[in-house]
């Protein structure tokens, strides 16, 4: 089991009493605070965004490539009203800093690894998970360790099975055959640009220019950190270890008989719609619902995925926070 520290620092985007809107007044309309911290854990400095009572029920989201918490930036507040939502940086990416003489090593393995350990470090011990994207594969890892812990999943594009994989995949998987270093970089110079990342978020998005300029212009800015744009060549590599688990994968969802809510962007490039109805194979309970749009399904429907998470964990029985602790002190 992976060791944790328990340094943890915090601050806040909510605006300070002086400014327009006072504490007491985000606190009079209802709007949840999202605080920024940071925690040490498996040798790592991990950034994290947290909303909602303490005592509430946990969502814990799981971002993806090549994104960060960022990404739930309008997600977190629509359900930090009911529940505790937590929302680290995966190391390579975001804000969480990964120390150079920690000699980590990019895999998904690490990732999972890591991931237990600031739940650890932050005491959470029961949680539902919000998988997207590589954010899939490293909860699945988490859940197939600790299957106790997980109350439900809700995967957005977040894939388990071979028949999820778009051809899209193409330059990865011939990657993944031979690892040479032409290969990967056609992979960096036609995944790892600023038009790249963008054509992720807008691609099968019916209007393309709805799309919030500032998500894949921030990832597009930290790809270019020094090294950054090698820890994501690695991790492409490494992808190819989630799909060899993706039969354990399926024997967790067998055995565990999760909840599970695949709301999935049909237009995926990535992850196509036969990956989100696959999941009844081996949950023949799960709630599949589709949204006409592309990867990135926050930045055009997050209302409509807040909707859905909200009645698919009440019907499950994770409960929203208690009545009395909505009302203002």
């Amino acid at each position: 089991m992976s060791k944790a520290t328990s340094r943890i620092s915090r601050s806040s985007f909510a605006p300070e009493s002086s400014d327009v809107f006072s504490r007491a007044t985000v606190s009079q309309i209802g709007i949840p605070r999202t605080s920024v911290h940071q925690v040490d854990a498996d040798g790592v400095h991990l950034f994290y965004r947290a909303a909602g009572d303490t005592t509430a029920s946990v969502i814990l989201l799981l971002h993806g490539f090549p994104a960060s918490s960022f990404m739930f930036r309008e997600l977190i507040p629509r359900l930090a009203s009911d529940y505790r939502v937590i929302a680290p940086d995966l190391p390579g990416f975001g804000f969480t800093d990964v120390p150079a003489e920690r000699k980590y090593a990019y895999s998904f393995d690490g990732l999972a690894s890591t991931i237990e350990a600031f739940t650890e470090a932050l005491n959470i011990d029961r949680y539902a998970i919000y998988v997207f994207d590589y954010g899939a594969p490293t909860g699945f890892r988490l859940a197939m360790a600790h299957p106790d812990r997980v109350t439900a999943i809700v995967s957005q594009n977040g894939n388990a099975y071979e028949e999820g994989l778009g051809d899209a995949w193409g330059p990865i998987r011939k990657y993944w055959a031979t690892p040479s270093a032409e290969n990967r970089e056609v992979l960096r110079k036609n995944i790892l640009t600023l038009e790249g990342t963008r054509w992720q978020y807008t691609h099968g998005v019916s209007n393309p220019e709805s799309v919030p300029p500032e998500s894949y212009t921030l990832d597009a800015a930290l790809l270019e950190r020094p090294g950054n744009k090698e820890i994501q060549l690695d991790l492409f590599l490494d992808y190819a270890s989630n799909v060899k688990l993706y039969p354990k994968f399926q024997g967790y969802f067998r055995k565990a008989k999760p909840p599970l809510l695949a709301i999935w962007g049909k237009n995926d490039p990535f992850f196509i719609p036969a990956g989100a109805e696959a999941f009844r194979k081996d949950l023949p309970n799960a709630k599949v619902q589709f949204l006409d749009t592309g990867h990135f399904a926050t930045e055009t429907h997050v209302v409509e995925i807040a909707r859905a998470m909200k009645d698919f964990l009440s019907a499950n029985g994770i409960g929203r926070r208690r009545a009395e602790s909505v009302i203002s002190r």
